[in-house]
């Protein structure tokens, strides 16, 4: 047997653990005690992840769909049918017929080479990730106001945070390492506030939880503002040295009031008002919220953001905002590019400058108008002129937070790759299985900046090559002069593209788990916070508007049904199917609601003589459905929460597709026979 060190892929934090093999199989999987992340903690998915490479279920060969059915073909015959039909639908319908979307569970060599292929050999920046359609708030509200889209700090920074505000997620169940370094930092005495409309594990620890109504935050963030502003107690020497725009911001927040927010936000007004003094008061403030709300809009962010401005809790360890990318490589896949109004390193697609640099190191014209982003692709089906996908390692059908039925059908050309036969495989034209964790070197990028090589510890089936592999010989089949001996070659080259990426050699990368970028040349150690070195460097208030009244409940529907959370992802993640023990564990909340469930509160459920278990009818307005009644104290009084995939339910409730979150008032009773 041999143990090799390599990285967690499953979520964003990016625990180090170690791989046992017996001969070509991984065996086991063990936690490294000395990986800054994790320090000898992983989670059940650390622990049992690996039985995804040995499911049975695996493709192992390419599909090509002939007469309406995927049948089984060459490698060769894959590829020359992908550049053959990619160049008869560029030439028919332009470039921009083309698009290209990927999971955030792909590596930054694939991330970067689909980017690189779409823009330097296809021609357009038609590109996305396919969170996109609902976490680029955080990326564009970060680069505004702070010049970088990503976490500030560390996540074993959080021992020494005097204050930890965590906002709207659930770590104990979503990312359950990071969860337990909060719970460290709050028993060794940091002081934890919790917001949020869910009381989840966390909530039990928290010093002040204000559990607001739903789509409140903007207005609970402005009203802490607002008393800090009135208290005086604002960090005046760090908003006049590194800050701008805060006389705008000043005059905007003198529109909030602190006992109307309350009471539209449904927390006291003596919470909210501690909680703004815990804040001011503390020298060291770690503002935590997930990158993967659907739910989140920018001006929320912008109120957080403006918060740790207003403090000063920027460029210090264990003081900054930590946008939290739950996906393994949302970062990562965010810096390589793939975004329809960026290029590699953030630079707008219309900036020649930078343009420029990736025409030089591509040695191809690239194009200078922003591409479609996911939610245009397919919330405007047939309207877009999209006519072909390729989708790595993204299933859209089962991973969408969003209704996507019925979408696919538009499009005359879909290439996907995949571990596994999805729904999104079987309308596809081209299947490309793929290679699985442990059987590949590539890298990715965690929720904390860390660059880590996820080591090759076994050999993939035979004939299965890494999907940037797989990129590399289509772009060659349609004349692209591309040599990549191996995927280190292609970091070689993300370092020349993106300067924050310069010194990320796979040399660099082996040692010290990884690098945390900033991670130049002249850095090649990288930088564990942001912010931390002295100069000119400005951040930027941005006055949020108070935000007009929510939606309300009536006399006739006085529950508020709240729909969109990710917070069941890992429930339904098609990987987690594909490990008998994370199925298992994942599946015990089903085994108890076999047909789904909604969720209600004790106080609504005794008042309605509803017990858990039981059939309920949901009314709205526009229509009326039934659904089975989970009932829970993490849901809040007056709120029917929906889990995500309970597609049909919305569909029936909402009487149609919906645009990002839904608050819908409804009514619920017992289901009549």
């Amino acid at each position: 047997m041999a143990h090799r060190l390599t990285t967690c892929t499953f979520c964003g934090v990016g625990c180090g653990l170690y791989l046992e093999t017996a001969g070509n199989q991984i065996i086991g999987a063990y936690p490294s005690v000395s990986h800054p992340t994790n320090a000898g903690r992983i989670c059940l998915r650390g622990w049992y992840g690996h039985e995804v490479a040995s499911s049975p279920d695996r493709l192992k060969t390419p599909l090509i769909k002939k007469n309406g059915e995927l049948k089984e073909a060459t490698w060769d015959e894959a590829f020359q049918t992908i550049a053959s039909r990619f160049q008869k639908i560029r030439e028919r319908y332009g470039p921009d017929a083309l698009a290209f979307l990927n999971s955030p569970r792909c590596s930054n060599e694939e991330a970067y080479l689909l980017q690189k292929f779409a823009r330097a050999v296809i021609g357009t920046n038609n590109v996305h990730h396919g969170t996109g359609v609902y976490s680029n708030n955080a990326i564009n509200v970060l680069g505004e106001m702070l010049g970088i889209p990503a976490a500030t700090n560390s996540i074993s920074e959080l021992a020494e945070s005097e204050l930890i505000l965590i906002d709207g997620v659930d770590l104990a169940r979503r990312m359950p390492t990071l969860g337990g370094a909060v719970l460290r930092a709050k028993l060794n005495g940091a002081t934890l506030i919790v917001v949020g409309t869910r009381q989840h594990r966390l909530v039990e620890n928290a010093d002040i939880f204000l559990q607001i109504k739903p789509a409140t935050e903007t207005l609970l963030y402005g009203a802490i503002a607002k008393v800090i502003v009135d208290r005086g107690l604002e960090n005046a020497a760090f908003v006049k040295d590194r800050c701008q725009n805060h006389d705008a911001f000043l005059a905007g927040i003198h529109q909030y009031d602190l006992l109307e927010a309350a009471e539209t936000c449904g927390v006291s007004a003596e919470l909210i008002e501690a909680a703004a003094l815990a804040c001011a008061r503390s020298k060291s403030v770690a503002l935590l919220f997930s990158t993967s709300m659907e739910d989140r809009t920018r001006e929320s962010i912008r109120a957080v953001v403006n918060l740790a401005l207003l403090t000063g809790n920027l460029g210090r360890k264990g003081a900054g905002v930590y946008a939290l990318s739950e996906q393994n490589n949302l970062q990562g896949v965010c810096d390589m590019g793939m975004l329809p109004d960026r290029l590699p390193g953030y630079a707008p697609v219309t900036d020649a400058e930078a343009r420029a640099v990736c025409q030089a190191i591509w040695k191809s014209k690239i194009p200078a108008t922003p591409g479609r982003g996911t939610r245009a692709i397919f919330g405007n089906a047939g309207n877009t002129g999209v006519k072909a996908l390729w989708l790595c390692r993204y299933d859209p059908l089962t991973s969408s937070l969003f209704d996507l039925s019925g979408s696919l059908g538009q499009f005359e050309f879909i290439v996907a790759q995949h571990l596994f036969a999805t729904e999104t495989t079987r309308h596809a034209d081209v299947v490309l299985p793929t290679t699985a964790y442990g059987e590949e070197q590539v890298t990715f990028t965690s929720t904390e900046r860390r660059i880590q090589l996820s080591n090759q510890v076994v050999e993939p089936p035979a004939g299965l090559t890494p999907a940037w592999e797989q990129i590399v010989r289509v772009a060659r089949a349609m004349g692209a002069d591309w040599h990549y001996d191996s995927s280190a070659d292609v970091m070689a080259e993300i370092a020349e593209v993106v300067s924050f990426y310069s010194g990320a050699s796979y040399e660099n990368l082996a040692r010290e788990y990884g690098r945390q970028w900033p991670c130049t040349k002249d850095q090649p150690l990288g930088t564990e916070f942001l912010f931390g070195e002295t100069g000119p460097r400005r951040f930027t208030f941005i006055p949020v508007p108070k935000p007009s009244a929510p939606v309300t409940p009536t006399k006739r529907f006085p529950l508020m049904l709240v729909c969109g959370s990710s917070l069941y992802y890992w429930n339904q993640n098609v990987l987690i199917r594909h490990s008998e023990t994370l199925r298992r564990e994942y599946s015990i909340l089903l085994i108890d609601y076999p047909e789904g469930f909604v969720e209600i509160s004790p106080e609504d459920a005794q008042e309605l003589g509803i017990r858990d278990g039981q059939r309920i009818q949901i009314s709205s307005e526009m229509s009326s459905t039934s659904s089975t009644a989970r009932v829970t104290r993490e849901v809040r009084r007056g709120t029917v929460f929906v889990p995500y995939f309970e597609r049909e339910l919305e569909r029936q409730i909402l009487g149609g597709r919906r645009e990002g979150a839904a608050l819908v008032p409804v009514r619920v009773e017992k289901e009549t026979a």
